[in-house]
């Protein structure tokens, strides 16, 4: 590892932004916890019951649970998922429900068109 790196703890992260998204209106926070030439990653939390209304997908994306359930659902389809769960993201207008306090790693590559 050089000197230029830093480790960051998902955990304590996750934490830190549940506890904004108890304490905010919407029920949500979020931070950008990885920016490259080809990747985004944001660290994504939803109290429970708050919700990511419709929005359009991303070309090329994943969700991973870190913490808590949360629902992905399309028009045509819903998953049902929890801590340690990996889904690409459908590439279809979707929203993301918190069945409980959770906490997501949103992933997204940048190099494709429409990111």
């Amino acid at each position: 590892m050089t000197d230029d790196q830093t480790v960051l703890n998902l955990t304590a992260l996750s934490t830190e932004l549940l506890d904004k998204a108890r304490a905010s209106h919407s029920g949500r926070a979020a931070k950008g916890i990885f920016v490259g030439a080809y990747l985004r990653q944001a660290l994504l939390t939803l109290s429970a019951g708050s919700e990511l209304a419709d929005h359009d997908s991303p070309p090329e994306a994943t969700l991973q649970v870190l913490r808590g359930e949360v629902r992905l659902a399309t028009a045509d389809d819903s998953w049902e998922l929890s801590e340690g769960d990996l889904i690409a993201i459908p590439s279809q207008r979707h929203s993301v429900t918190a069945l409980s306090d959770a906490a997501s790693i949103l992933t997204i590559r940048t190099d494709v068109a429409g990111a």
